[in-house]
């Protein structure tokens, strides 16, 4: 921290922070998203070439899901918030519908 000779306040060296206030990325973070995921992939290779890689298999897979499901269903609040945006997204859809469907008798119709 440097203290600033004409107000007396204590101010933070800028450092490694973007004018957004935000840290400056570096490292993995700072490269482009292709060199990362080339990186990745290199891993991923070598763990499948040692043997360590771990692959879930379909039973696995159901279990962990059913854990992540039982989790989020305890929250009481939030299951009944996906329930009326479904419940929404639902009555929204068939009004849509109904709309498309009489906009179409209406110009099947002949003009009198």
């Amino acid at each position: 921290m440097a203290t600033s000779k004409e107000t007396g306040k204590t101010t933070s060296s800028p450092g490694n922070v973007q004018k957004s206030g935000q840290p400056a990325k570096r490292g993995f973070a700072a490269m482009d998203q292709n060199q990362q995921r080339e990186i990745a992939s290199k891993g991923g290779q070598a763990a499948h070439q040692k043997g360590t890689a771990h692959e879930f298999d379909s039973e696995e897979a159901r279990r962990a899901g059913q854990k992540g499901g039982e989790a989020v269903s305890r929250n009481r609040a939030h299951m009944a918030d996906i329930g009326r945006k479904g419940g929404e997204s639902r009555q929204s859809a068939q009004r849509a519908a109904a709309a498309a469907a009489a906009k179409g008798n209406r110009q099947g119709e002949k003009e009198g």
